[in-house]
């Protein structure tokens, strides 16, 4: 194993577990937690939750869990070359979207839509609530009963009136302080990787044309590289080949200027990590082309006519379930009727947020469609 940095999260000096448990045998606390997130039933649904393009449309286009993976094997070699403790990198990134709902930021707009007077929704803080209180698969506790680093790392943003709420892991909000730079670069690997790997997709739908994307001066570099090395290349290499070329400029360029930044400010340990200013960035060429990108895939393909149809029809099927089972809670499952009891609004959108795509999709057709036949 690498060794690590003086200013790297350390299993050993984990702030521990909202519930203690004996040291794990054979791995360490952050390797544990891993385990338990890629063992959990929220992880397999994301197989199935779009990232950008509903998962019925293709078999090859990214869905949760893959962007997952992809963020995962980014923010590892980027926290190889720094130092930085993978394990922990790891972990935040399989879990960071284990509270998405299903149909990607159209679901999530529509169920905060939903829940605007009770409290609002936002899917960085069902992340949390997902391990901290709703898997259900341990008899000492609910939910997954992680570490505070893995913790800390997957709530990437909060306002302070949630983060008043939410004890030890909000404190940092409120006293204006970084997470660990194991946090800050598995958000910076999320960025990466969904913005070259929607490029990806996007030219794989039709939506977008390597025409449409010469006008992106981080992809036109790179296409250019590419042609010229490679004459007779085209198609899918061709693409693959340019997009492998971005990820590696962005991944390069975020870790020399990260070295430089933390090389700057020598955080003697992860204490000092939390007091200084952010330490994991990209240059400022880099991350203009990383805007630059970001603004074309806003302008080109998010807001498609056929992106826009497909959210149109996953907005409306998360307001109209949302707003049958809170005029009627007994067409919730049992389960779910029981948390009902306590705080509607916010059991309800604990289903919703919870259900896959199709099952959405499916949950929707068996509530309104004019249909005799028994549930199947």
């Amino acid at each position: 194993m690498t060794e690590l940095a003086p200013y790297a999260a350390l299993a050993r000096s984990s702030r521990g577990r909202r519930v203690a448990e004996p040291a794990p045998e054979g791995r360490s606390e952050f390797q544990r937690d891993r385990d338990r997130i890629v063992h959990s039933t929220a992880f397999r649904r994301l197989e199935y939750k779009t990232q950008v393009f509903v998962n019925h449309e293709g078999d090859l286009f990214r869905t949760r869990l893959t962007h997952s993976i992809e963020v995962a094997q980014i923010a590892r070699s980027i926290a190889r070359s720094l130092g930085l403790n993978e394990d922990l990198v790891e972990s935040i990134a399989l879990a960071h979207d284990l509270g998405h709902t299903p149909f990607g930021h159209s679901g999530q707009a529509a169920l905060n839509e939903c829940m605007h007077e009770y409290g609002g929704f936002e899917h960085n803080l069902q992340s949390l609530r997902v391990v901290d209180l709703l898997e259900q698969r341990y008899g000492a506790f609910d939910g997954l009963n992680l570490c505070f680093e893995t913790r800390e790392g997957i709530l990437k943003h909060c306002s302070r009136a949630n983060a008043r709420k939410l004890g030890d892991v909000g404190e940092r909000f409120l006293l204006k302080h970084q997470p660990s730079l194991e946090a800050q670069l598995t958000n910076f690997a999320d960025e990466i990787a969904y913005n070259n790997h929607d490029v990806d997709d996007g030219l794989r739908s039709g939506l977008i044309t390597l025409e449409d994307l010469a006008a992106v001066p981080v992809f036109a570099e790179h296409l250019d590289q590419v042609q010229q090395e490679f004459p007779r290349l085209h198609d899918r290499r061709l693409i693959h080949e340019t997009v492998r070329r971005m990820i590696n400029k962005f991944v390069t360029d975020l870790t020399c200027e990260s070295r430089r930044r933390i090389s700057e400010c020598a955080p003697a340990d992860v204490d000092a990590v939390r007091s200084a200013p952010p330490l994991i960035s990209f240059s400022r060429d880099v991350k203009h082309l990383q805007q630059e990108l970001q603004y074309f895939l806003r302008a080109k393909l998010y807001k498609h006519y056929r992106v826009q149809r497909m959210a149109n029809k996953a907005r409306r099927i998360v307001r109209e379930l949302f707003s049958a089972f809170l005029q009627e809670p007994p067409l919730l499952p049992p389960e779910y009727q029981d948390r009902a009891k306590d705080d509607a609004p916010r059991a309800i959108a604990d289903y919703v947020a919870g259900m896959t795509d199709r099952y959405a999709i499916k949950e929707y057709r068996r509530i309104f469609a004019v249909d005799l036949s028994p549930d199947d």
